[in-house]
């Protein structure tokens, strides 16, 4: 009777062991399939692909503008702030450029370098815009991001998705789903095991 009651349970346990292997490679799977059709395309799509390094030339802070983001809505014009120019020189080819702070800043208002995030007091938009700008004003010299092919003709400071950062979107479900499939293994040759004693 106990040893029903031993079988039953470990039974039990190797189906749930099981079930849980599945769900995690299923999940994986799941957020390989998000990774593919969100981030990976932003990667693939970015041609600022080589890194160099770029001397500012000139930082203003040109007239207000209308923030981008809330476009078609009722407070569009509720969200001025002040537009940011850095200009640089591309020690690749000596040209005088414009700076964006990442690709998405380009599709946003391709005016100004930075569009900051919409914030309720217009104060720390302007605090935060002059902050950048005299940083860029004081550190004359950084690396940047521009396109070899030469169809943009402007730089990035940053990527939005970098190649370390796209590695690190896979690291994780690369870790559930090897350990789901270790799972899956070891309660298979469990089962192997007990099925090879009980014919002995």
């Amino acid at each position: 009777m106990l040893g029903k009651k031993l079988v039953t349970a470990q039974k039990r346990g190797e189906t749930r062991a099981l079930c849980l292997g599945l769900g995690m490679v299923a999940c994986s799977m799941m957020m390989y399939f998000f990774i593919g059709i969100t981030i990976v395309p932003f990667y693939t799509n970015s041609v600022w692909t080589t890194e160099t390094v770029c001397k500012v030339l000139k930082a203003n802070i040109k007239d207000k503008v209308f923030c981008p983001n809330s476009e078609g809505s009722e407070d569009e014009e509720i969200f001025p702030y002040p537009c940011l120019q850095v200009w640089v020189n591309l020690t690749a080819s000596g040209q005088e450029v414009m700076l964006y702070q990442t690709e998405d800043t380009l599709e946003r208002n391709p005016k100004c370098s930075y569009v900051p995030d919409k914030l309720e007091n217009p104060k720390e938009v302007k605090t935060q815009i002059e902050t950048i700008a005299s940083n860029f004003k004081k550190y004359q010299t950084f690396p940047c991001y521009y396109d070899p092919g030469g169809t943009q003709t402007n730089v990035i400071l940053s990527r939005l998705y970098p190649s370390k950062g796209l590695l690190f979107a896979f690291l994780w479900p690369t870790f559930m789903f090897t350990g789901g499939c270790l799972i899956i293994v070891l309660v298979k040759i469990s089962q192997y095991v007990s099925v090879l004693s009980a014919w002995q």
